[in-house]
């Protein structure tokens, strides 16, 4: 049977939900970054992340009470979930490495490179269907993400793209690839599920990076703030601190499962571009707490993601309503 096949008889297909879902998450993932960003001065990241995965986890195992108990954690195929757990890492530890440094709006413009190879990617692993108008609204939001970019252009105006630009790049990547295989293993596996495999290496990563480097061992003589902000030591929180900590891991809980259900509930395709929604947010936050404004190219450039996200949100709905029209009149 193939992939395809196997979604169209799980029943798992549900494009209205499964946006809803996927606009909560982004948001949630929005005042994150910030919070995130915020603390990227003071702690180090790997302790910011097991901080956040402590927290996230316990809102993760309420909900699993709800969708089955802990017997649901018996998934087969467990090694994709591990696999889904590491990409999800790599892509979180890349993109707060390049936060610390590059303005929010910025970084998260460069991590939306993401929703479109989504797109792209389940076309070709997931079968799922890539027609002409959605390749076009897919064309207009990539060309929307290099207007904002100008990627060819260094903060001061010269040439050559800066090192942690690349950062965020490598991080959509491994997104992408993660959501491919939520869309995979959501088949049979609820989405606390998914979110709680996540919390857990997110776990593990943290415990990890604390027995080799959690001293501050490697932080000696360096100069570049991504690799301060990976490699510092970790200190107790300050009392005006904490509700920050709690603040991302309780986001972070919501984050897992929102984003894991949309992958469920809908189509790849038809979700990834309603992430768009992050990099007004995004901008929103800069303006808000760094006094950060895009410029005019940025602003046109979120235009055309924002306005290709909702062409493809309306093609879809549009697409569905002929479906079952088509049904009914078979039926007479």
């Amino acid at each position: 049977m193939s992939e395809r096949a196997e979604v169209a008889t799980s029943g798992v297909d549900n494009a209205q939900l499964g946006i809803l879902c996927a606009l909560i998450g982004m948001t949630a993932i929005s005042v994150q970054d910030m919070l995130i960003k915020q603390l990227s001065g003071d702690y180090a990241l790997h302790q910011i992340i097991f901080f956040r995965s402590a927290v996230g986890v316990i809102f993760s195992i309420m909900i699993l009470q709800w969708e089955g108990g802990f017997a649901a954690l018996r998934v087969p195929r467990l090694e994709l979930h591990l696999m889904r757990g590491v990409l999800v890492v790599v892509a979180n530890m890349c993109y707060f490495a390049a936060l610390a440094v590059l303005p929010i709006a910025e970084a998260t413009a460069l991590f939306f490179i993401a929703p479109l190879l989504i797109t792209l990617m389940a076309a070709v692993s997931l079968g799922e269907a890539l027609g002409p108008r959605r390749i076009v609204a897919v064309a207009i939001g990539f060309g929307g993400v290099l207007l904002m970019l100008r990627p060819f252009e260094t903060s001061d105006g010269g040439g050559g793209l800066q090192l942690v630009a690349l950062l965020p790049i490598v991080a959509a990547f491994a997104y992408a690839m993660m959501q491919i295989l939520t869309r995979k293993l959501g088949i049979s596996a609820q989405a606390s599920v998914l979110a709680i495999y996540i919390q857990g290496t997110f776990l593990v990563v943290g415990l990890l990076f604390w027995a080799v480097a959690g001293d501050g061992r490697f932080v000696e003589g360096v100069e570049n703030p991504s690799l301060r902000f990976l490699l510092r030591a970790w200190r107790w929180p300050e009392p005006d601190d904490w509700p920050l900590f709690l603040g991302i891991g309780t986001l972070s809980a919501v984050i897992g499962y929102m984003l894991s259900q949309s992958y469920r509930l809908a189509e790849a395709a038809v979700v990834a571009p309603f992430e768009y929604v992050a990099l007004p947010l995004a901008v929103f936050w800069g303006w808000m707490v760094w006094g950060e404004l895009p410029r005019p190219a940025s602003a046109v450039g979120i235009i055309l993601v924002m306005s290709a996200g909702v062409y493809v949100f309306v093609r879809e709905r549009r697409r569905g309503r002929s479906m079952e029209a088509k049904k009914n009149l078979r039926k007479w």
